[in-house]
């Protein structure tokens, strides 16, 4: 059967999580529009064998031997496909209310944009923002590094990153479509070479959609696409997680901005680490509940610094 959507999900060590989303997606999506392909990347929990005993021939599964991380396993997968649109979908994610048919027919309809995001929420029904970000910048790694991002979080103009108090709810044109739910067509995607694989995990999707806005190519948000996505629900060490989210941006502003702002960008960063680690720390000496153990995830991320700060090696 000729499918225009191919959804691609890279599943590692998510085994009911992966099932409960590939569930959403048969239940909420036109039957026949689409096929699903799942790339194991070397689960341990018995992902691949259950998604294969529930689903058979529904979903084209793949194993891995290897973990190639996120951006890598993308690219194998895509480069196999045949389709006109590909989606991207985290596994921790669940399908609501058409989602998927929504956020497809919005790109078919709106050929002036070329990466396609929807809305985001957590199992409560609250907002995730983390549907898309604003790119990074020298003054909105400044607002970072000096708290302001944080204390001002409802402005636009002290938390560019996270567009302030913008609730997802309206289309609205952006710089950066996660990649837990981003849609783009195969001609396009083949055209920016896919995620740079360098990138293992975080800010690969904000290279795509920085390389691609050179080229002219927009992202947009679509909110009546709406998922829920739980965020991070591979990762049981929260220190190993912002380490990857810290290199990912090193690594944007390493190749994204020009020499003298790319130290300007490198120190914001060095600051944000430091003060975090010094803030949690002080609080936790002084007994405050909880930031005793948020002062040992900074303490190891400070003490990592010299590898984040030096991003990832081209690939």
């Amino acid at each position: 059967m000729n499918h225009e959507l191919a959804i691609v999900i890279i599943s590692f060590n998510t085994r009911e999580l992966t099932l409960a989303c590939l569930r959403s997606i048969f239940e909420q999506t036109a039957p026949g529009s689409f096929r699903v392909v799942v790339y194991d990347n070397a689960s341990s929990d018995g992902s691949a064998d259950a998604i294969a005993a529930e689903f058979g021939r529904r979903v084209d599964l793949t194993r891995s031997d290897v973990n190639h991380g996120f951006a890598k396993a993308n690219n194998l997968v895509v480069a196999t496909l045949g389709e006109e649109w590909v989606l991207l979908l985290n596994p921790d994610t669940l399908i609501y209310d058409r989602a998927i048919d929504r956020l497809l027919e919005f790109a078919k309809s709106t050929p002036r944009y070329a990466i396609f995001g929807g809305r985001t929420v957590f199992p409560d029904g609250s907002l995730n923002i983390a549907s898309c970000w604003g790119r990074i910048t020298p003054w909105s790694l400044f607002c970072r590094a000096s708290g302001l991002a944080a204390a001002l979080h409802t402005s636009e103009i002290f938390n560019p990153e996270g567009m302030g108090a913008w609730k997802r709810d309206s289309v609205r044109e952006v710089d950066i479509v996660v990649g837990c739910f981003l849609l783009i067509r195969r001609e396009h995607w083949n055209a920016l070479g896919g995620f740079d694989a360098s990138f293992w995990m975080y800010g690969e999707e904000a290279d795509l959609c920085l390389r691609a806005r050179r080229l002219g190519l927009r992202a947009v948000i679509q909110p009546q696409a709406t998922i829920m996505h739980l965020v991070g629900a591979s990762f049981g060490n929260r220190a190993d997680k912002m380490m990857l989210v810290a290199k990912a941006k090193s690594t944007l502003v390493r190749r994204h901005w020009s020499v003298p702002a790319r130290w300007w960008g490198l120190l914001m960063l060095w600051l944000w680490a430091f003060g975090r680690r010094t803030i949690t720390g002080l609080l936790g000496v002084l007994g405050v509940p909880g930031f005793d153990r948020r002062a040992a995830v900074w303490r190891e991320i400070w003490g990592r610094r010299r590898d984040w700060l030096a991003g990832y090696p081209h690939g």
